[in-house]
């Protein structure tokens, strides 16, 4: 038999290196994206590729066993399964059915009303929303039992580890057991489980069904988009894809079969499943399955119609006997003859994230007798070759049919047209029993126009109905059963799909799947202060990192060009007392002004990039525009009940933005929703270096989409159109400097440090914690947002029907100083009340300038300027309120613009 990998392999050059059996488990596809070649797909998990559903659900049975004899019986019972949508659901199942007595958990995509959240995480690659972990019993997760993740593939680890991490930081356990089909693990990366579990103090054990790795070649990134780009110019969709007629080819409409589903039984783990409804199911399976046998009597058995009727015009599928159509490619086990032999060819397809329930009708109908394969719907989009050393042979496309949280878009099945099947059982929830489901483009249509006999089965959605008291989404809030719960913010990260494309590489190097894959963003508590839900950190921890050089060393490096700022950080400043009690101070006073600042911006991005089916990403720019991220974040969802992402990334001054988030961000969202966040603006410097590094990324990465245009809290500088308000007043989160910002540092990006898959890195200054604000400043914000709303909604009316062009004023002002005061140099030139602020605390100032009359707005910044010597000098006609001027020419010795030395005074 050909392997299914063989096309790919001997065009791209890429090996499937291990155990012997990997051939038999594993094929290969292409799909089109940028930075991946190929992707690896699986013979046994019943997704993308029909298969026996006795050989899929075995699959997980064997592995589910493997773990109680791993764990033992009593460790067993205490131990809790969890697996990851869409493609795992049904392994993870099968897992905790082998291990026979611990209840079962998935994460979905799908938002349930009126069911607490547990957990959450934001979609991990380009097909998938927000998942939610949505438990009906808030307890499950906060048990100290084994907790066994279950996944289709380890390659890196970062899928499960970063998920371990996330759970272990609320609810710590003595021992983790990962489970996957395939352990493709390259050499560097077999160390990293053993020292993740020496770091959390834990277990962890990993169970796979086979291991190996993947050889990628030079060249393999560009000779698959190549390869991608020539064959969909030859595929015709339209073969297997275009709508069909409303009635099968035998005149007969589809039957809709009533299951008798048991009453309030789950249809899935999106709630929890627990061995006892198990026990439920299988009692009540023999009795669907022959109401399913018997709207089943339509088909015809083992006519040349049934082997035929679905092969694509012109394909050479038609042409091969239905057994060989239908065998699982690269599957020995799906080579063999079915049940009954000559009888019609039943293929059960699943939907998305509901694939146990399917397969366990499959399995019922194949003990009946039957001859049976099972797949699922899938989001992700792959290219169809219909070759027989090909894995995806054809496709199937249509709309999506159950209302997703992340609107419309195209869902697809694989190998389904052209495989001679006889009939297909298309079990669905009651979720998805649309009309999109019935359209004339839609699912149901598109099957009828392959497959002589279609049967919809539908199966009751559940939502719990027992009430769940005290949970909300607050970290660390204590629940009706007194457990913490686990908020959605613990960003748990989704298991990518066996067929997630390998990492493209430029050098011929032995690397597993996504081997090069950016890890999940940095959150709190282990990363930051602020609540793990108010934002993820695009950034690398480099908390252990002595990276602090004194101001005056750091301001000569400078200077001199002999460093970049971005490749140190200052020493970080302690207030005086007086200096805290300033902050406090300015906070109580100017609040409300900044709450209605924060009310404006988000209005304002919400009425202008809020689109059908989409919602904004914040991205803000670490780390002053961090606390503005999470404040607008709190806004929209006090004011509008919109939880919006929320990710920080690094932008540096003349090194640009992290290219690496921006693929992140690219990989997870849709570039054009993305909002990028910053404080203030001062001359617009971050504005034009942001607007460059967009343009030149979008040209080296073929990514189009974001928008360059900041939203801010303040523009002084009218540098942008996005902002709240434009006066330069006190924000006190310019006041401090990693105590009111999360005790994270500002960006660090060094090449000894930051490699070019790297993120750009940050520290955590856990030893701060004492003096820290963070919260204290956003929340004496938020609690001012209900009496700014009215004056909000005005500002916001006024704006949009405003001309809000940038006159880039405080630019002109900034290039008049630099020449009036002899600096020729507009980077050292600092404008308004954040900028003079950062000059005050982190480099050596030469001088302030302060507008006539802002004192109320000064207090801070004449204070820190007593503190250091620096002297205030007073000046009529400036935009901004005060002008922070650095040390130009910068030596030890120099006090003036000239650079010369004097004696200090």
């Amino acid at each position: 038999m050909v392997w299914t990998g063989t096309w790919v392999a001997e065009r791209l050059g890429v090996e499937l290196i291990g155990d012997e059996a990997l051939p038999d488990l594993l094929g290969l596809a292409l799909r089109r994206n940028p930075k991946r070649a190929h992707l690896l797909v699986s013979s046994v998990l019943g997704k993308h590729v029909p298969q026996r559903p006795s050989v899929v659900y075995g699959s997980g049975l064997d592995l589910g066993r493997r773990v109680r004899a791993l764990l033992g019986d009593e460790e067993a019972a205490r131990s809790v399964v969890l697996g990851y949508a869409e493609t795992a659901t049904a392994l993870g199942h099968a897992v905790a059915d082998g291990l026979g007595l611990a209840p079962y958990l998935h994460s979905t995509r799908r938002p349930v009303a009126g069911v607490a959240r547990a957990g959450g995480f934001e979609e991990s690659h380009s097909h998938a929303t927000s998942h939610l972990l949505l438990p009906e019993d808030p307890k499950l997760l906060a048990g100290d039992g084994p907790l066994v993740l279950v996944d289709d593939e380890f390659s890196t680890g970062n899928t499960v580890l970063n998920t371990v991490r996330a759970l272990h930081e609320r609810y710590p356990r003595d021992r983790y057991v990962v489970v996957a089909l395939v352990d493709m693990r390259s050499a560097a990366d077999l160390g990293r489980l053993d020292a993740f579990a020496a770091e959390i103090g834990a277990r962890v054990d990993l169970i796979s069904g086979a291991a190996g790795t993947v050889r990628l070649p030079d060249g393999v990134l560009e000779k698959g988009q190549a390869l991608v780009a020539e064959h969909e110019r030859a595929y015709d969709p339209g073969a297997v894809s275009a709508p069909g007629p409303t009635t099968a080819r035998g005149g007969q409409e589809h039957a809709r079969v009533a299951l008798d589903w048991p009453e309030d039984l789950p249809d899935g783990g999106r709630h929890g499943f627990t061995p006892d409804q198990r026990h439920r199911l299988e009692t009540a399976l023999p009795a669907m399955a022959a109401r399913i046998t018997e709207a089943l009597g339509g088909a015809a058995a083992g006519t040349e119609h049934g082997a035929t009727a679905g092969a694509l015009p012109g394909s050479a599928v038609g042409g091969r006997s239905a057994s060989a159509v239908g065998a699982q490619p690269g599957s020995t086990a799906g080579a063999q003859p079915g049940p009954s032999a000559g009888g019609p060819r039943v293929l059960v397809l699943g939907f998305e994230e509901l694939m146990y329930a399917p397969l366990r009708l499959g399995t019922a109908l194949e003990e009946a007798g039957h001859d049976v394969r099972y797949s699922t719907t899938t989001r992700s989009p792959v290219l169809a070759v219909d070759d027989p050393g090909y894995a995806i042979r054809t496709r199937l496309v249509f709309p999506a049919h159950d209302d997703p949280a992340d609107g419309p878009g195209e869902r697809y099945a694989y190998n389904v047209a052209g495989a001679g099947f006889d009939a297909v059982v298309l079990v669905v929830d009651s979720t998805a029993d649309t009309p999109a489901l019935h359209a004339p483009d839609g699912l149901l249509a598109q099957l009828a126009a392959h497959i002589p006999r279609v049967v919809l089965a539908v199966v009751p959605s559940y939502t719990p109905t027992a009430e769940v008291t005290g949970v909300t989404e607050a970290t660390g809030v204590t629940g009706a059963a007194g457990a913490t719960e686990v908020t959605e913010a613990t960003r748990l990260t989704e298991a990518t799909e066996v067929t997630e494309a390998i990492e493209a590489t430029t050098e011929a190097v032995e690397a597993p799947e996504r081997s090069s894959m950016l890890p999940e963003p940095l959150r709190g508590p282990a990363f930051s202060s602020y609540a793990p839900e108010e934002v993820g950190w695009l950034l690398q921890d480099l908390s252990d990192v002595e990276l602090e050089a004194p101001t005056e060393e750091r301001e000569e490096a400078i200077q001199s060009g002999g460093a970049h700022y971005a490749e140190s950080l200052p020493v970080e400043y302690q207030p005086s007392d007086r200096y805290q009690e300033l902050f406090h101070a300015a906070l109580e006073t100017s609040a409300a002004r900044i709450a209605r600042a924060v009310g404006t911006v988000t209005e304002t991005v919400l009425a202008e990039r809020e689109r059908p089916g989409h919602r904004p990403v914040l991205v803000s720019l670490a780390r002053a525009g961090t606390p503005v991220g999470v404040l607008m974040r709190r806004w929209a969802q006090a004011r509008h009940g919109l939880d919006l992402p929320h990710y920080a990334v690094s932008i540096v001054r003349g090194r640009g933005i992290d290219a690496n988030a921006l693929r992140w961000l690219a990989a997870h969202h849709d570039p054009a929703d993305v909002v990028f966040v910053d404080g203030w603006t001062g001359k617009g410097a971050i504005t034009r270096e942001l607007a460059d590094a967009i343009k030149e990324f979008e040209a080296a990465e073929g990514v189009t989409g974001f928008d360059p245009e900041i939203a801010v809290l303040a523009d002084p500088g009218s540098c942008v159109r996005t902002y709240g308000t434009r006066e330069d007043f006190l924000i006190p989160s310019a006041c401090l400097n990693s105590t009111v910002s999360g005790l994270i540092s500002r960006t660090v990006l060094r090449a000894d440090l930051v490699g070019p898959n790297d993120f750009h890195g940050g520290k955590f200054y856990r030893e701060l914690a004492g003096a820290d604000v963070s919260r204290a400043f956003l929340d004496a914000v938020a609690a001012r947002f209900d009496e700014v709303g009215a004056a909000v909604d005005a500002d916001v009316k006024e704006l949009l029907a405003a001309d809000r062009t940038p006159t880039w004023e405080g630019w002109a002002a900034v290039e008049r100083i630099s020449e009036e005061y002899g600096i020729h140099d507009v980077n050292l030139v600092k404008p308004g009340v954040g900028e003079t602020t950062r000059v005050l605390l982190r480099r050596v100032p030469w001088k302030i300038l302060a507008k006539r009359g802002a004192d109320a707005d000064l207090a801070h910044v004449r204070l820190l300027a007593e503190q250091r010597g620096v002297p205030v000098e007073v000046v009529d006609e400036l935009p901004y309120s005060c002008v922070g001027l650095i040390h130009p020419q910068y030596t030890r010795g120099a006090t003036g613009a000239d650079g010369k030395a004097v004696v200090s005074q």
